[in-house]
């Protein structure tokens, strides 16, 4: 078998792979426009559902959108120090630090969620607001954001690039903005879009901690399959792409930007 044959062979296994993969997406976005789930597409098409979706469901996105974002900024704002202190430590008691994060990643969304809910349901005020599902899922991604830093903090020489500029007299501020920080870019943008990305379509947490007033888009989107208004789940998975595809994007270009730096 020449290197032609091989070259096809691994070209129409990759299509395939990725046909499992876009097919069901494609579809499920496809009957977000159609007049008939059960028809399909001889029913015509129609911005029906998602206008219907917007209409009804404005809030979830609007609330999956401000907890999604501020889970990105509390993430940053604690995985950043974190991921920095590990590096600077080493060793077995960073190691075992690094797997405590990570935790809530291995233990099931629903037992952090029931854990969440015996040590704070008695606060009411607290219960009902959307700040109970966002200490969920600060739990749930600060790990990720945390790995995807401490991988590049692991893999460069920041400890010697401090030491020299702190033999010329720089103060640790300094050194952390102008040498830590534009090293690990790639790890904050990489940590950024997985918080990000899991937040907004965490699911089983979310159900869990949620109430009526604090429902979200994963959650909206259960409730239309549930009640079998498949038409407008779909229009809630159109619109979710048309939430995330943007970022993904942005995100491909920063770290295009950074690589040609």
């Amino acid at each position: 078998m020449n290197k032609t044959q091989i070259f096809v062979l691994q070209l129409i296994f990759t299509l395939l792979v990725c046909s499992f993969l876009i097919i069901p997406v494609f579809l499920s976005v496809l009957a977000g426009i159609t007049q008939n789930f059960f028809v399909g597409i001889k029913s015509g098409f129609t911005i029906r559902w998602i206008i219907e979706v917007l209409d009804l469901y404005t809030e979830t996105i609007y609330l999956s959108l401000i907890i999604a974002i501020t889970c990105l900024v509390v993430t940053l704002i604690i995985g950043i120090p974190a991921a920095y202190v590990l590096a600077r430590i080493g060793g077995r008691i960073s190691r075992f630090i690094e797997e405590t994060i990570v935790l809530p990643v291995a233990v099931p969304g629903l037992a952090i969620a029931l854990a969440l809910i015996i040590i704070y349901g008695g606060y009411r005020d607290f219960r009902s607001s959307w700040y109970f599902i966002l200490v969920g899922h600060v739990l749930f991604t600060l790990p990720f954001m945390v790995r995807s830093v401490l991988a590049v903090l692991s893999s460069t020489n920041f400890k010697e690039l401090e030491e020299g500029a702190a033999s010329l007299g720089a103060p640790f501020w300094t050194r952390f903005l102008t040498i830590v920080l534009p090293n690990i870019k790639p790890g904050i943008l990489a940590g950024s879009l997985m918080v990000f990305t899991l937040s907004i379509g965490e699911f089983n947490l979310t159900w869990m901690l949620h109430t009526p007033m604090t429902k979200t888009l994963p959650v909206g989107l259960a409730d239309s399959y549930a009640s079998m208004r498949l038409e407008v789940a779909s229009a809630y998975t159109l619109i979710f792409f048309i939430m995330i595809i943007p970022l993904l994007l942005c995100m491909q270009y920063l770290s295009k930007e950074k690589n040609n730096n």
